[in-house]
């Protein structure tokens, strides 16, 4: 048996899965996030710890014997957190989240300090990464700059209070901008120009690599028979990628989360910073990922459904399972600011279109499209890198709905494809990793693709009208400028 857990912005989900790659059983714990203040995004790290101890421990009321027969686990999280710890590894501030905005202006001070950022990491300075988190962190709260003896990412320091040692795995890692992504190591510049150096920083192991062993008492807490290994693990986006299967070129997926991304794995870095697509190294060793992101994805289904005060499932019913033509009204998905292509962390989403006709599935199906059209942008920015997407299989929790499947379909003109499990895909990639780390099997046998269940296909006549819609969905943003 082997674990997989997830910890995401909006909940921990932990799944147990068994020998032949089925999940026995899953539970998830919601997370709270604060906004300080407007574009602050915050979490407590203790809260973490509570939700994952409050999956486990149902998983051990409801299913102890295959509990206790976990071999392996295997983490996944929510990338970029800056997560600063005291001498006694105890959180000094509240963890600084991948969505929050407030540091721009020491991203273009990291950039004029370290002119070779971009070619080393891969990436652009923006305020979701970690490093232009610390320098914002040395100029406004000194004495906890000064405090901080270890900063990790979120999922390293749930590893830490599983196994009380500081480790990390080179996915993760690539999005603190800290990390030389060829040569998957920290880059001790990177780190000298954020104030920091290696003494800072967790050790390094690859995704599917042994990391540490589970503490005893919490092995026995939850009745397991054997300390479980735990595995170096993945950011949630390689996790995910694990868990369907894309772990080498020619595959890509997108990932509709609370935030989303279209992502391609690579055997080479295909670097486009300029374009703001993302590089980060894989879960698997020699591997790399191009995404393009964006920060708004099922974040804005949940926006809608909190503005109108109705159940999802109630919400998207009336849309049925595929549009019949694009909506009048469009909306700009940039709930948070936006990343991939604008790197704009104070723009804010718009309605536009609306009449004394508008009525609530039209707004409903507008918010879908638009993050449809992010994700445009996104596939526009890969090509440029030379990275063309055919077609795409979707995860997350907005693969649920078919009804925004087949939008992405016309929206981005290729097939789409979900799987049974597509919302548990980060955290069964990371039990694949757990798996991987104790038995040493082959990657290419255990991280085999799902069975797809269905196929979304591109409509001619609904390939047209939306590509007709994108220029002035496009050109709203550039009104706002």
């Amino acid at each position: 048996m082997y674990l997989g857990i997830d910890l995401g912005t909006s909940a921990v989900k932990t799944v147990l899965v068994d020998d032949e790659q089925c999940v026995v059983a899953s539970r998830t714990q919601p997370l709270a996030t604060t906004s300080p203040r407007p574009g602050w995004f915050e979490q407590d790290p203790r809260d973490w710890i509570d939700a994952t101890f409050a999956t486990l421990d149902a998983l051990r009321a409801d299913h102890p014997h295959e509990l206790a027969d976990v071999d392996g686990i295997g983490l996944s999280g929510q990338m970029h957190g800056a997560t600063l710890l005291d001498a006694s590894f105890q959180p000094l501030r509240p963890c600084i989240l991948w969505n929050d905005g407030r540091s721009a202006a020491e991203c273009r001070i990291l950039e004029q300090r370290w002119p070779a950022l971009r070619a080393t990491t891969g990436n652009k300075a923006m305020p979701g990464f970690t490093a232009p988190k610390l320098l914002w962190i040395a100029t406004h709260e000194p004495e906890i700059f000064a405090a901080a003896k270890l900063v990790l990412l979120p999922k390293a320091y749930l590893r830490l209070v599983l196994t009380g040692e500081a480790i990390e795995d080179v996915s993760d890692a690539s999005g603190s901008l800290w990390l030389d992504v060829a040569r998957r190591d920290w880059s001790d510049a990177a780190l000298a120009a954020t104030g920091l150096s290696r003494d800072h920083m967790p050790r390094l192991v690859e995704g599917c690599a042994p990391a540490a062993t589970l503490r005893s008492e919490l092995a026995q807490r939850w009745g397991m028979i054997r300390r479980p290994m735990i595995a170096g693990g993945a950011g949630d986006n390689p996790a995910g990628a694990v868990g369907i299967g894309a772990i080498r070129p020619g595959t890509a997926f997108i990932s509709l989360g609370t935030s989303g991304a279209l992502l391609a794995p690579a055997s080479r870095i295909a670097a486009n910073p300029d374009r703001v697509v993302h590089t980060f190294c894989h879960a698997i060793p020699a591997t790399w990922i191009q995404a393009g992101a964006i920060l708004s994805a099922a974040s804005c289904l949940a926006w809608i459904v909190r503005l109108f005060g109705i159940a999802e499932a109630e919400l998207l019913a009336p849309l049925g399972s595929r549009p019949q033509a694009p909506s009048p009204v469009s909306f700009l998905p940039y709930l948070a600011g936006e990343r991939t292509p604008h790197d704009d962390p104070v723009v804010r989403g718009m309605l536009d279109g609306l009449s004394h006709g508008t009525d609530r599935g039209t707004i409903v199906q507008a918010v879908l499209e638009g993050v449809a059209f992010a994700l445009a942008d996104c596939r526009d920015a890969l090509a440029d890198a030379g990275i063309a997407v055919a077609e795409a299989d979707a995860i997350g929790g907005g693969s649920r709905s078919r009804f925004w499947l087949s939008v992405l379909a016309n929206v981005l003109n290729v097939p789409i494809h979900r799987f049974a499990e597509g919302e548990t895909g980060a955290a069964f990639g990371a039990a694949r990793l757990g798996r991987l780390a104790v038995t040493g099997e082959a990657i290419d046998a255990v991280c085999t693709s799902p069975r797809r269940i269905e196929t979304f296909e591109p409509e001619r006549v609904l390939v047209d009208a939306y590509a007709e819609r994108l220029p002035a969905w496009r050109e709203l943003y550039r009104r706002r400028h």
